[in-house]
């Protein structure tokens, strides 16, 4: 395909066909005339920085610019042309904001006949003073124009912008250029990880880096991806949770570790879900579950607050309020209370757990038992209703394989989840260190993934060995990046906060 054909898609649409033709013979006549797509000119200002410094227009004048001259080189894409016989006025656009060009035809001799057939969407370089139009504008007067890349796509109109979602997901680069408030929300998102390292790295953790090709899925209960190393001819999968690599460094003496990881689960995909997602997991030796609850509950607040400056954020219609204390709450007790027909005595009786699922319409999978049949409950009838920060604790150990058991009851394990405006932002839990136990877990997992369970983990022999060696009590913590990213930018949908979400491949 050369450069003069157009693509399948181009087809499809005949203007956008016939500008991007026009804009291609213009390019042509730059390569005639030399170098079409030149590297020499070097930006100094930003658009944002120098609207910031001069913002004051009653101060900074058209007069008291010109007093004091101020030259800048500045660089970026063209978002608005106007043009007025010798004079025209350029809206130009780098990461900052936006900035405007007064352009003169006396100043800029041939370059101005030349920028008349340039095109919103080129990127250019100018150097110029400043100034303010009469309309109280800041502005550049530029005595030097450069075209530095000539746009062969036209961006979508103004008045419509990049309205259909799906595209604005598939081509991410046009929604950052057309969108300002989709650039808002992954400049925050780069804010909030920021927060959070440094709030880690102030209390003593160390980030470390473990690998993301394992050889036994292990961490979660989750269906990995596989893949094949060819020169050591090994089956090999993508990580589904850092988990089991992390707590071997505090057997090894890392007492306060973190990893801001990718993982990858071979899963749905909704507005909660895509297959690589991002994870804080962290592991402080010496502490229980509740005292990570205490560190979960801190550590957002205070990065809302930092990134925000508020702690009430908007989601999803619901006012959200951090401040509070979060609610501790037992997953026992909110089924009961959400579902009455629910007698206590019911919940650990697998034959009237059934009946309740049955009844509920949750499907009942055979192996199933009450423990994962009240897990199935609870996320059916309450989940949804957490809308205010809640920390839900007293999972049961069957559902809860590396979690550490309630010394009051066994079958209960020091684990808590948080949810907030109805979704899992947190899993945490006093980890379970004894080797033996944790053996006779893996074991009843490769137990219900032999009964058909793609999602119960593997049986995994050198963590066993890493226990046997000694895990202090140790406390650890899982927080979906991309759903604390979700509450705090307001957005409804998991792709909004990606920059390149998962989407099915498209024809052409």
């Amino acid at each position: 395909m050369t450069d003069q054909t157009p693509t399948p898609q181009d087809e499809k649409k005949p203007d956008e066909s016939r500008l991007i033709a026009e804009r291609r013979a213009k390019l042509g006549e730059l390569r005639g005339q030399g170098i079409a797509f030149p590297n020499d000119f070097r930006r100094v200002d930003l658009a944002g920085a120098l609207q910031d410094q001069y913002a004051d227009a009653a101060q900074w004048t058209a007069e008291a610019l010109e007093a004091e001259p101020r030259e800048v080189s500045i660089a970026g894409r063209i978002m608005l042309k106007r043009v007025m016989g010798k004079a025209s006025f350029v809206q130009v656009q780098d990461q900052s904001g936006r900035i405007q060009l007064f352009l003169q035809a006396g100043a800029l001799g041939e370059i101005y006949t030349a920028f008349k057939g340039w095109d919103v969407g080129d990127i250019v370089g100018a150097r110029g003073v400043l100034t303010r139009t009469r309309t109280g504008e800041l502005s550049v007067r530029v005595g030097e124009l450069r075209l530095l890349t000539k746009s062969l796509r036209p961006l979508p109109d103004k008045f419509h912008g990049l309205a259909d979602v799906e595209q604005r997901y598939r081509q991410r680069y046009v929604d950052l250029i057309v969108n300002p408030e989709a650039r808002e929300v992954f400049v925050k998102r780069s804010r909030i990880v920021r927060a959070m390292r440094a709030w880690l790295d102030s209390r003593d953790f160390l980030e470390v880096e473990t690998p993301m090709m394992h050889y036994i899925p292990g961490g979660a209960t989750a269906k990995p991806f596989e893949t094949h190393h060819n020169a050591l001819d090994l089956e090999l999968y993508l990580r589904v949770a850092p988990e089991l690599y992390l707590k071997r460094l505090v057997v090894g003496g890392l007492e306060r570790v973190y990893e801001i990881n990718r993982n990858f689960r071979n899963e749905g995909v909704s507005t909660r879900h895509n297959p690589e997602f991002t994870m804080l997991e962290l592991y402080e030796a010496y502490v229980s579950y509740d005292e990570i609850m205490d560190l979960t509950e801190s550590m957002i607040r205070d990065v809302a607050m930092q990134v925000l400056g508020t702690t009430e954020v908007e989601w999803d219609g619901e006012r959200i309020d951090l401040a509070p204390a979060f609610r501790r709450w037992s997953m026992t007790d909110a089924v009961l209370e959400h579902n009455p027909e629910i007698d206590a005595s019911d919940l650990r009786d697998l034959e009237r757990m059934r009946a309740h699922c049955r009844r509920l319409g949750i499907p009942v999978r055979e192996g199933l038992g009450w423990g994962a049949l009240l897990l199935e409950v609870f996320e059916k009838t309450v989940e949804h209703t957490l809308v205010q920060p809640t920390f839900i604790t007293g999972h049961p150990a069957e559902v809860s394989p590396l979690s550490r058991s309630s010394d009051a009851d066994p079958e209960i394990t020091d684990r808590f989840e948080l949810f907030i405006g109805g979704k899992e932002m947190a899993n945490g839990f006093s980890e379970l260190n004894d080797p033996e136990e944790q053996a006779a877990r893996f074991r009843a997992q490769v137990e219900a993934k032999e009964g058909g369970d793609d999602e119960a983990m593997h049986f995994d022999a050198d963590y066993i060995r890493a226990l046997e060696v000694g895990l202090p009590p140790t406390g650890g913590l899982g927080v979906g990046i991309d759903r604390l990213v979700m509450m705090l930018t307001g957005s409804s949908s998991i792709r909004d906060v990606l920059l390149f979400p998962y989407m099915r491949p498209t024809a052409g």
